[in-house]
């Protein structure tokens, strides 16, 4: 089902996330801190404003974890993934432009790192790896609510803490829709097979994996809660009626 104020929200978080994120990769290039706090801080401030209207996953990879886990219907995630690829593109579309006329070298922004060509199997289990990480707080947080209001700040600590870990290997993409953009203007190539293994099956591997670990320990969470419910029902049975 359609709902134009959730593809509205996934839309300009999306683009804002991938516009500062990718940004301040070019602003302050080499300051691996300044990037992940620019990727880390964008996404905490959009799941705190649109959390409530559409989750803000900003990340086809995180919708993908959703959808697995019945949090969001398959239809509805293909109007999620619609927009944050959308989103994405138009950032680096605009990012392109801003930054050329100036001199800047758009290749900067590019979703690749040292693993990527030498080791793209290792690359792709490490992408997996951070993207279970960045879904895993997602489905604690937004689906359990176990954060409260600390929900926003979590979640992008947790994207800022996987960029100072992914950046330099491999970019640290955890999301198919910011590769898609940046290789339809700069690389990783879209003709390499290595481009949708490491950074398209990486992050959806790693979603898949975040859902089975969160469902694992929420059916140890109900059994518990059974055998306590039971326990309490053995204990008023056993007790004596007063006459």
């Amino acid at each position: 089902m359609f709902n134009s104020k959730v593809f509205v929200a996934e839309f300009i978080g999306t683009f804002a996330l991938v516009f500062v994120g990718t940004g301040a990769g070019i602003v302050v290039s080499g300051d691996l801190v300044g990037v992940a706090l620019g990727y880390g801080l964008t996404l905490a401030v959009f799941v705190y404003a649109y959390g409530h209207i559409s989750g803000a996953h900003l990340n086809p990879a995180v919708t993908f974890g959703f959808a697995l886990n019945g949090t969001v219907k398959w239809m509805q995630a293909v109007f999620y993934w619609l927009a944050q690829f959308a989103g994405a593109i138009l950032a680096v579309f605009f990012l392109k432009t801003l930054v050329e006329p100036l001199g800047a070298d758009i290749n900067q922004i590019v979703t690749s790192g040292i693993l990527t060509e030498s080791q793209p199997i290792l690359a792709m289990v490490l992408e997996a790896i951070l993207t279970f990480f960045l879904v895993n707080t997602f489905l604690y947080t937004m689906v359990e609510g176990k954060s409260g209001v600390f929900a926003s700040w979590a979640i992008g600590a947790t994207l800022a803490f996987t960029t100072m870990i992914g950046f330099l290997f491999t970019g640290d993409a955890m999301n198919p829709a910011r590769t898609l953009a940046a290789a339809i203007f700069a690389n990783p190539s879209l003709a390499s097979v290595y481009t949708y293994v490491i950074y398209l099956f990486g992050p959806l591997l790693g979603s898949t994996l975040a859902v089975i670990i969160f469902n694992f320990f929420a059916g140890e969470a109900v059994e518990e809660e059974d055998e306590d419910n039971e326990e309490v029902v053995e204990e008023t049975e056993a007790k004596p009626v007063e006459e």
